[in-house]
């Protein structure tokens, strides 16, 4: 996929967390996303410390938690093929509002 993106405003950030499964919004605070993790422990030691921090109420959104938005103008998909003959397949369009064509690739 290839696209322009952006970030998501906070309030559409807000809106899409207030959506997620309270055991989900307790994970947002304890993981600390695409880090080194020391062990399994470490990371259940969180979610309980965040489960305890918010046992009642809202869960707010972590300030760090948020989301982007990507405006595709161009989406491939392929199947393997044997001896690497591919299926691929991709839809393209020449600015983010505009009308798709779809075009068989090469593999």
């Amino acid at each position: 996929m290839r696209g322009p993106v952006e970030i998501v405003s906070n309030e559409e950030a807000d809106e899409y967390y207030k959506t997620r499964a309270r055991g989900s919004r307790i994970g947002a605070w304890a993981s600390k996303q695409s880090r080194p993790l020391e062990s399994r422990f470490a990371l259940e030691k969180a979610v309980a410390e965040y489960t305890l921090k918010y046992a009642i109420g809202e869960i707010p959104r972590p300030a760090h938690w948020s989301g982007f938005r990507i405006k595709p103008t161009s989406i491939e998909f392929w199947k393997d093929g044997a001896f690497r003959l591919h299926d691929r397949i991709e839809f393209r369009r020449d600015e983010a509002e505009g009308d798709w064509t779809k075009v068989r690739m090469y593999p």
